[in-house]
């Protein structure tokens, strides 16, 4: 007979409703109530009483028996699945009204748990992702009512300012290239939105095709040089001649483009970038690493949460979804993305990738 293979649920219990030693206390009382039967009988034999009565007191017995037995289950039944149930219910409906706070206390310690306790903890774990989940959309949409609201006050009034006739040419062009930037930037946090929202939602069928990583490296940073030589930084590059991987290229370019922006966003004039790229026979790594300011470790764990910027000094440069859409292409190509960062250290971020499906 082939053994039934455990459950992460089968482990996690320490203790069964009815184990053997119950099983075993029971079969003990039902021998022992037999037991009981079979004295009485012998001692009616004994007094002589007439055989109806006999009938009547064996009878009584096990009528006293029956109820004793219902009132020991009913309870055991009321202790064991009717009170916990209802205290279950009772949390299941405060979550269901948007009470994420709720915690199920478990009937037993740790070392004793049933397959209720493990029900508890498992709904406890439930509760608090719902929670997060909540605050998180709650924090998105703030965040975007937010970052739309600013560009579209900013148009509005530089709007408002261009109708006035007594205004320069020169005030003109100020204003319009103003207006123009606004638009820009909303433009861009609608983008990122929407690829945000396919990525989360699977919507995106990636083109894998192969093609040199080292070549997209290079274009992605001499794209850039123009905004690294105004704040006359030094671009130290360490990578192979040429690296085949099979991805999808315009993707990617998404996450090279963002890293590198980042670190140019986050280094001060004169200050060095760093971009390395290291492969073996499977996976190959880009690490973009920069002098910037740094960051600690709890801005470090929250760094690829949407709209989050650990660094408020820039929050006019970008809109916090950059690394959150870098998360999300490096995750459907089957790699990953981690950073390690220290104050006044710099970051450096690295991306892994698989070189073949």
């Amino acid at each position: 007979m082939r053994r039934k293979k455990q459950t992460e649920v089968d482990i996690r219990v320490k203790k069964k409703t009815i184990g053997w030693a119950h099983f075993f206390v029971i079969y003990a009382v039902m021998v022992f109530l037999v037991g009981g039967q079979t004295g009485i009988l012998l001692l009616q034999s004994f007094i002589g009483l007439p055989s109806i009565l006999k009938v009547f007191v064996i009878m009584a017995y096990w009528a006293v028996i029956a109820l004793v037995f219902v009132l020991i289950t009913n309870w055991q039944l009321r202790s064991t699945y009717d009170v916990p149930m209802r205290k279950l219910s009772a949390a299941a409906k405060k979550v269901a009204e948007g009470d994420f706070t709720v915690i199920v206390t478990p009937e037993h310690t740790s070392d004793r748990y049933t397959y209720l306790d493990v029900m508890y903890e498992d709904f406890n774990k439930m509760a608090q992702e719902l929670g997060t989940i909540e605050t998180l959309k709650k924090d998105f949409i703030s965040n975007v009512s937010h970052e739309i609201k600013t560009p579209l006050a900013i148009m509005q009034n530089y709007a408002a300012a261009l109708s006035n006739e007594n205004i320069t040419a020169e005030q003109t062009k100020e204003y319009t290239d103003t207006i123009v930037s606004a638009t820009q930037r909303l433009n861009t946090l609608v983008s990122n939105i929407l690829k945000l929202s396919k990525l989360e939602n699977q919507k995106i069928a990636p083109t894998m095709d192969e093609y040199d990583l080292c070549g997209q490296l290079a274009e992605c940073a001499l794209a850039l040089e123009e905004s690294m030589g105004k704040k006359n930084l030094e671009l130290n590059v360490e990578m192979d001649d040429r690296v085949m991987i099979c991805a999808d290229k315009s993707m990617l370019e998404i996450v090279w483009n963002n890293l590198l922006t980042n670190a140019i966003k986050f280094t001060e004039p004169g200050g060095t970038i760093t971009l390395t790229q290291t492969s073996d026979e499977n996976t190959v790594s880009v690490t973009i690493a920069d002098t910037g300011c740094g960051m600690n470790e709890a801005t470090a764990k929250r760094i690829f949460d949407k709209f989050y910027q650990g660094d408020t000094s820039h929050s006019q440069e970008g809109n916090g979804l950059g690394l959150a859409l870098a998360l999300g292409v490096v995750d459907l190509m089957g790699g990953e993305i981690s950073v390690s960062s220290s104050p006044g250290a710099g970051s450096a971020f690295t991306v892994v990738l698989r070189t073949k499906l």
